[in-house]
């Protein structure tokens, strides 16, 4: 009995470790990339989008009047409800792209690594 339970816990610390190093193998910046984020949101804002850069942190105002932290919860709403909260000024054109979750956390870290 103490041995399979030391082969379930062992298992068990592999498939956890294999999760961990899967996502530090995924780049939020190639994530970007790969799928076109940075078509729109580029080093500064443009018509389309906010820019990333310094953004993290900061309060932005959305289009229906209240404002908003960008934090992690905000920056993943946003990935995985791109039309629930649109920066004042901004159009409504993001598209619901489908992403694992290794995407969205690489793509959130790359995100709060810009500031």
């Amino acid at each position: 009995m103490r041995q399979l339970l030391a082969t379930l816990t062992a298992a068990m610390a592999v498939a956890a470790c294999s999760g961990d190093v899967a996502r530090e193998n995924i780049s939020g910046e190639d994530v970007a990339n790969d799928l076109g984020c940075v078509a729109c949101h580029t080093d500064t804002d443009t018509n389309l989008a906010p820019t990333w850069n310094g953004i993290w942190g900061s309060s932005v105002e959305l289009e229906h009047g209240s404002a908003v932290t960008v934090d992690e919860a905000y920056v993943r709403r946003s990935i995985e409800e791109p039309q629930a909260d649109i920066v004042a000024g901004f159009s409504a054109s993001m598209p619901l792209i489908p992403m694992s979750e290794e995407e969205t956390s690489a793509l959130v870290d790359y995100i709060e690594s810009l500031g």
